[in-house]
């Protein structure tokens, strides 16, 4: 499942979040959208792990949480025709957790 990742603050790493999502299960690819430009990060991301139960695990007890002082938001990534976006997030998460 390929999952989007929105709130990310500039300073993140790929190896920081890749230990983060890592801690509910195999991510099989992990990136941070940069800025073409200034190669810096533009806020958002993708992960994707092959267990589509770990996947939801970790958005359910992520989305909307506390991540270096920004609130992220984490979704299941739909296919939009190419073009990276997501689905809503779930707004009714009642599990809001803290990250670093």
């Amino acid at each position: 499942m390929k999952i989007f990742i929105t709130g990310l603050p500039l300073q993140v790493e790929e190896a920081e979040l890749r230990a983060v999502f890592g801690d509910f299960g195999q991510v099989k690819s992990l990136t941070i959208i940069k800025d073409r430009g200034t190669s810096q990060s533009r806020g958002f991301g993708f992960v994707e792990m092959p267990n589509d139960d770990e996947a939801k695990h970790a958005i359910r007890n992520m989305n909307g949480g506390d991540y270096y002082g920004n609130r992220i938001l984490v979704s299941e990534a739909k296919d939009d025709g190419g073009q990276n976006s997501s689905r809503s997030p779930n707004r009714g998460n009642a599990n809001r957790s803290s990250y670093r």
